[in-house]
């Protein structure tokens, strides 16, 4: 069942590219005491996630931080070596990029995509959410292949 708003953010370690290598990062460490911004996009380096979903968090970062966001948040089910690569071509210096690339996270939140007939595998929908001390309270969630209620501005107009 996915995740709702007024739901805890599910336990899960994902990963971060630090300066040894991959680090574990678990939801606890992202959410707990902050407010929280998350995007999750199908993949790195895919069209429309390259083209407008991650560069209008970048373009909007610090006017998302202005309104009292302690973190910026990317998802993907892809490794964090493509995570970090994608973030370092995308300018994405003050986003947190986080692989998910067991897509434990993903099934956690209920939010899997069938990617398999693009030969993607499983995959995240697209959505945002805010969390305040790991609490759902703000939901976007897109349908199908759309990208109409995710982006940055939309994060802006619920803060």
């Amino acid at each position: 069942m996915a995740i709702q708003v007024g739901d805890n953010i599910p336990d899960a370690t994902m990963k971060v590219l630090g300066d040894k290598g991959p680090e574990d990062i678990t939801t606890g460490d992202i959410f707990a005491g902050k407010k929280v911004v998350l995007f999750a996009v199908p993949g790195a380096y895919t069209p429309t996630c390259s083209a407008a979903h991650l560069p209008s968090y970048v373009v909007n970062a610090d006017k998302i931080k202005a309104k009292g966001v302690d973190s910026i948040v990317c998802v993907a089910v892809n490794d964090v070596f493509v995570m970090d690569a994608w973030g370092k071509d995308k300018n994405a210096e003050e986003l947190l990029m986080v692989g998910d690339g067991n897509g434990e996270f993903t099934k956690a939140m209920g939010l899997e995509l069938d990617g398999s007939g693009f030969g993607l595998g499983t995959r995240s929908i697209r959505y945002s959410l805010i969390a305040e001390d790991g609490k759902i309270t703000t939901l976007n969630l897109e349908q199908g292949g759309a990208y109409e209620v995710s982006s940055a501005e939309a994060i802006l107009d619920a803060l």
